[in-house]
């Protein structure tokens, strides 16, 4: 693979940061142009040894936004490479759209913070259809890419079909599909249309709207020319593998028995399968008005992007990270509320404090410390259950954010926050609980507090739903 490269025009390098260094794209875009930019890889974990001294890498929390500014300090370009991150506690409440939004609203913030000029999203294509109709997947990297492009850093939006190459999750989803089934009988949704396109046209691409002021604000799709259906494309792979299949398209096929075949024989994790297929029923082309003209692509064509993704010797140097430690039983929770009032999270965060005592006024009483926490208690109790010290610093209008400083139901003080704030211009508030550490034992915990807090907050959403209707 050789991607085409141009010098820079400028003698000083770009810093380009990447979330999601370690990913299919991120590597490959440091395999391929680390010569030409000065590149931050964000990681989660610790660098033990790097085997590419030219590459900086910055450890990052990309959940809490103070971690994820100081990642960002002196950074041009932010290329945002993370989707439905998977969890990095022991029990996450909340769905992958969910956590996205937050995620994406953290790395905006950061941004505009650290000063960074320019964020590059790469997403997936959107049909021309009603947000409302859309897959949740689709959805998702949709509400993502409005939240990026809220603040101050100027947002590519670059929208993809699959991307064929060595390593590519979705690619080597049809590759084993093709590889363990000698008959491939492919639901209705496999007679889609969309349009792939090769991982190095995609990072040529990439590279392209790198500082390009001509793409501040743009929505580009990309894909070669070539459209066709993924049935077609499981053929082609075969013929490229050199495997006889019988392939053929049946007209009844749920979409639960589409995720469990693409899953089981596809060898993929459900994280990955299941919005995946509820998005392949859309069909995905590249949009006239939204493709990519900047420049003259000369597309690989579908054969040889599969020929290079199976043949390919190259392999892209990670570094080596430490083992991360801490706490062991970690929970991270997260609910959406809709906002139709527009309330701020100044007012909801209030709000829940007022509300919370008062809907279990049988057994909670809320209590201002001598510091100024928040403690709750229970009607015969001294101690709180749960202490709550706000950050004002860290706060403002759209994001209240709370310290857990105590509590006998509290294992670990020094770390672990509650936070409300607005998010999508504030049509949502999401309400997150992160790195919290139980006391009681995990058992317990996950069969007693932890239902409990989900339906607490459901019936908060339901009481914020009322406010509106008043």
């Amino acid at each position: 693979m050789n991607p085409k490269t141009e010098s820079s025009t400028s003698s000083k390098k770009l810093t380009v940061a990447i979330a999601g260094a370690s990913g299919y794209i991120g590597r490959w875009f440091i395999h391929h142009y680390s010569h030409k930019y000065h590149i931050v890889g964000l990681s989660r974990k610790e660098v033990e040894s790097n085997p590419r001294p030219e590459v900086e890498w910055r450890q990052v929390e990309l959940y809490s936004i103070s971690s994820t500014t100081e990642a960002l300090k002196n950074v041009d370009v932010a290329i945002y490479l993370v989707h439905s991150m998977s969890a990095s506690t022991r029990l996450n409440q909340g769905g992958f759209e969910d956590t996205d939004l937050l995620l994406a609203d953290n790395f905006s913030r950061a941004s505009d913070l650290a000063g960074v000029k320019q964020i590059i999203y790469l997403g997936g294509l959107i049909p021309n259809e009603k947000e409302d109709k859309l897959s949740r997947h689709l959805k998702s990297r949709l509400e993502v890419e409005k939240t990026l492009g809220s603040r101050s850093a100027k947002l590519t939006a670059l929208r993809a079909s699959i991307i064929v190459g060595p390593g590519g999750s979705s690619f080597d989803m049809i590759k084993n599909l093709v590889k363990n089934l000698p008959v491939l009988m492919c639901p209705k949704w496999t007679e889609s249309l969309t349009q792939p396109i090769a991982l190095r046209d995609t990072l040529d691409i990439m590279d392209t709207c790198i500082g390009n002021e001509n793409l501040y604000g743009e929505i580009i799709d990309i894909g070669s020319h070539e459209v066709m259906q993924y049935r077609k494309m499981l053929e082609r792979t075969a013929e490229v593998m050199g495997k006889k299949r019988l392939v053929f398209s049946v007209p009844v096929f749920s979409l639960g028995l589409s995720k469990f075949w693409v899953g089981l024989f596809g060898e993929s994790p459900p994280q990955l399968v299941y919005p995946l297929v509820e998005s392949l029923r859309h069909t995905l082309l590249v949009s006239e008005e939204n493709a990519f003209k900047e420049k003259e692509i000369d597309y690989l064509d579908y054969e040889t992007s599969v020929k290079i993704a199976l043949e390919s010797k190259e392999k892209p140097e990670l570094p080596r990270f430490k083992k991360k430690e801490g706490a062991r039983n970690t929970v991270r929770s997260i609910q959406r509320m809709p906002n139709k009032s527009g309330f701020s999270a100044t007012w909801v965060a209030n709000r829940y404090n007022i509300w919370l005592p008062t809907f279990f006024s049988f057994l909670i009483n809320g209590k201002i410390q001598d510091n100024g926490a928040l403690g709750f208690h229970l009607l015969w109790g001294k101690k709180p259950m749960l202490q709550l010290t706000m950050i004002p610093d860290r706060s403002d209008e759209d994001r209240q954010l709370f310290y857990i400083t105590g509590g006998w139901l509290v294992k670990r003080f020094d770390y672990g926050w509650l936070e409300f704030r607005g998010v999508l211009d504030g049509k949502y508030i999401l309400s997150a609980i992160h790195e919290f550490v139980p006391r009681l034992p995990w058992v317990i915990y996950v069969n007693t507090q932890a239902r409990i807090h989900l339906w607490v907050m459901n019936r908060f959403k339901k009481y914020l739903e009322r406010k509106f209707v008043e």
